[in-house]
């Protein structure tokens, strides 16, 4: 969704997914190619028997808050996703790096026995892609939630 850059309206947001009892699985925001407006991708996880007709009734009320300029819904189909990871793992420092090509990630810091990896990719390939460090001691892990954009010539503007 598209809203304008001001004080408060993430708060504003999270409160109307909160008071609907959906969960927000993800959220990214930044600011768009014009400073007066912030981009959201928001990722939910709703369980419930219609959670086609609850996201209706969400974008809806998310439509009519005045700091509001667009909402879109897409389908994991219609859109190029990703998810940035970072995370710092100790152990042999030849091995990670094997790993580390293995899995096509990128060490960006390394110290001793403890490296820096920055993952990019879809949410669901990221998830892989972190197993394959479980041999390694996992020492911190920090994501940044996924950010999206629909395919093609199409825009949220």
């Amino acid at each position: 969704m598209l809203v304008e850059n001001r004080f408060g309206v993430l708060s504003k947001i999270a409160g109307l997914f909160s008071r609907r009892g959906f969960n927000i699985a993800s959220l990214a925001v930044g600011v768009t190619e014009s400073p007066d407006v912030s981009r959201m991708t928001i990722v939910t996880d709703d369980e419930s028997d219609a959670p086609e007709r609850n996201f209706e009734q969400i974008r809806k009320q998310l439509s009519k808050m005045i700091d509001t300029i667009r909402v879109k819904a897409l389908s994991e189909e219609e859109c190029l996703s990703r998810e940035l990871v970072l995370i710092k793992v100790s152990g042999d420092i030849e091995s990670i790096k094997n790993t580390v090509k293995k899995t096509n990630t990128r060490v960006i810091d390394e110290d001793g026995e403890i490296c820096t990896i920055e993952i990019t990719d879809t949410p669901e390939r990221v998830n892989k892609i972190l197993s394959e460090f479980d041999e390694y001691e996992l020492l911190e892990t920090v994501r940044t939630g996924v950010i999206s954009l629909q395919k093609g010539a199409k825009t949220l503007i």
